[in-house]
């Protein structure tokens, strides 16, 4: 169990960041504990690997891919420890490989939107939008990329750091340089931690700003989501929770000492509605966010019945 609640507390404390990573790191974790859970009956370990897929999903609440892996493992059938087992090494190892193609293949995808000479706005650290700008780059198209600084955890200087690496010619901007730099950018890629049943995107808290001003640009606004990231649960209308972190984020606690009455608000994501997305770039396919509820459906395996079952359940 300690091993189990340190990799809960890395994804809480967001020392493992990104959706992709924290699904994977969950998706793992399972089946480690699995392989370490010393218990003689049947019933005993599926009630403590219930226990233990419960302590992993509520660490992070607006990144759908966590409970989403952490059901993809929980699908495990077994008559005996060693079948259960088996089958929960089998489903994650699984997911994982699955989500480190996926995130290739969006790149692959991708890619064929930017066109040569492209310069590129892109906000937060999203391995999936990272993979098409490096395939892009990789085909010999000489883009740039105008990345943002994300406040308050700066997650852009990761990116930067990355596309630099990878020798993509790069820009560092603060978040409320967006409108400024605008009318510079050919297409803006964006990440996500969640993509609900009518295709608005949850992610990154000023993800919203860049789709507002490049609708107001008119400039092509794509997000780069795997299909695990989809949020089943909205198909019975239900919100994705918006994570508030701590107030020590943005102002520690000696400077907020300083004006007591204050209250510092830290939303970690925004949502951006349908309407200013262009294009969801999925390892399946390129989709108008209008075809969300046909990835929920048909690859994740959720239409409205099976979400009612699993709600009464």
């Amino acid at each position: 169990m300690k091993q189990l609640e340190e990799t809960a507390g890395k994804i809480r404390s967001m020392e493992i960041r990104g959706a992709g990573r924290i699904a994977r790191a969950a998706a793992a974790e399972l089946r480690d504990y699995a392989t370490r859970l010393g218990v003689d009956d049947i019933s005993l370990f599926n009630e403590k690997m219930k226990h233990a897929a419960g302590i992993l999903a509520r660490t992070r609440p607006t990144a759908v891919s966590l409970p989403n892996a952490v059901r993809s493992v929980m699908r495990y059938k077994g008559d005996s420890i060693e079948e259960a087992r088996a089958d929960i090494v089998k489903l994650a190892n699984k997911f994982i490989s699955n989500s480190e193609n996926a995130v290739k293949r969006i790149g692959e995808i991708g890619a064929r939107r930017v066109r040569d000479g492209d310069t590129i706005m892109t906000h937060c650290n999203s391995s999936a939008a990272f993979s098409i700008m490096a395939e892009a780059h990789s085909q010999g198209k000489n883009i740039s990329v105008i990345a943002t600084e994300s406040r308050p955890r700066l997650q852009g200087h990761l990116t930067v750091k990355q596309l630099d690496g990878f020798g993509i010619k790069t820009s560092l901007i603060v978040d409320s340089a967006v409108r400024y730099f605008m009318k510079d950018v050919d297409l803006v890629v964006v990440g996500a931690d969640a993509v609900t049943a009518n295709g608005s995107v949850i992610n990154k808290i000023g993800t919203s700003q860049l789709a507002l001003a490049a609708s107001e640009a008119r400039t092509n606004f794509i997000v780069a989501a795997e299909t695990y990231k989809f949020s089943p649960t909205s198909i019975l209308g239900e919100l994705v929770e918006i994570e508030e972190r701590d107030s020590g984020e943005v102002v520690s606690t000696v400077k907020h000492a300083e004006f007591p009455g204050v209250k510092v608000r830290n939303p970690a994501f925004d949502v951006t509605p349908r309407e200013y997305v262009d294009l969801i770039c999925t390892e399946v396919g390129a989709i108008p966010p209008e075809m969300a509820y046909i990835i929920i459906k048909d690859f994740l395996g959720w239409g409205i019945e099976e979400m009612n079952s699993a709600v009464r359940e």
